[in-house]
């Protein structure tokens, strides 16, 4: 889809209500289900964190959505597909500023080329005890990125018509840190299996978007 209608069309998302836990649940193991319903985030006391889903034009202006390859390293996200983003600190004004600042620190896209369209739901993820808050937002000009060579293994330009494709989703088996060799709902883009929490927040995007494009 061409970048500039698909800004238009996405501007109407602001006053869509959120899809909220429905749409996690689609793309979530039944474990994790059952932990979201029993409220564990409730008594964790969990750490903030803020990430980006940033829309953008690629040479043609066809939209692209960018996600980023997690270096890998000792702990429960590493190589990983994530969004841009990462923990809250004290100098943040609030966790938006936190998604902005973290995607500046990793891929190398200042703020102020960035117009976010519309916060979204939080996702508690148990294995590291992180409440995330992302954020949709647009870059008309956000190249060159920049990766963080200590955090960012590579760059995933997703394609908007990929990423909106219903053949894109189906079920794998995978042995997570909680659960070994069960049946996860994942995204499969640009060859790489996403799943788990990047998942769950990339179908409540999706969800949105369906009813805008």
């Amino acid at each position: 889809m061409d970048f500039d209608d698909f800004v238009a069309r996405s501007s109407k998302i602001k006053n869509l209500p959120l899809p909220g836990r429905a749409s996690h649940y689609k793309m979530a193991p039944l474990i994790r289900i059952k932990a979201m319903e029993e409220g564990q985030i409730k008594n964790a006391n969990p750490k903030k964190a803020g990430v980006l889903a940033l829309f953008y034009p690629d040479g043609k202006k066809d939209t692209h959505l960018l996600l980023i390859l997690r270096k890998s390293y000792k702990g429960v996200h590493s190589n990983q597909i994530a969004f841009p983003g990462g923990k809250a600190e004290k100098e943040d004004l609030d966790i938006m500023h936190t998604a902005l600042r973290e995607t500046h620190e990793e891929v190398g896209v200042p703020p102020e080329r960035i117009s976010i369209i519309k916060s979204l739901s939080e996702i508690y993820i148990p294995p590291s005890n992180f409440e995330v808050k992302p954020f949709m937002g647009l870059a008309e000009n956000p190249k060159p990125f920049v990766l963080q060579a200590s955090e960012v293994a590579a760059l995933v330009e997703v394609p908007l018509l990929d990423f909106m494709d219903e053949s894109k989703v189906f079920t794998q088996k995978l042995s997570t840190s909680y659960a070994k060799d069960m049946d996860v709902p994942a995204f499969k883009l640009n060859g790489y299996v996403v799943w788990g929490a990047t998942a769950m927040m990339l179908n409540e995007i999706k969800e949105l978007l369906k009813q805008v494009l």
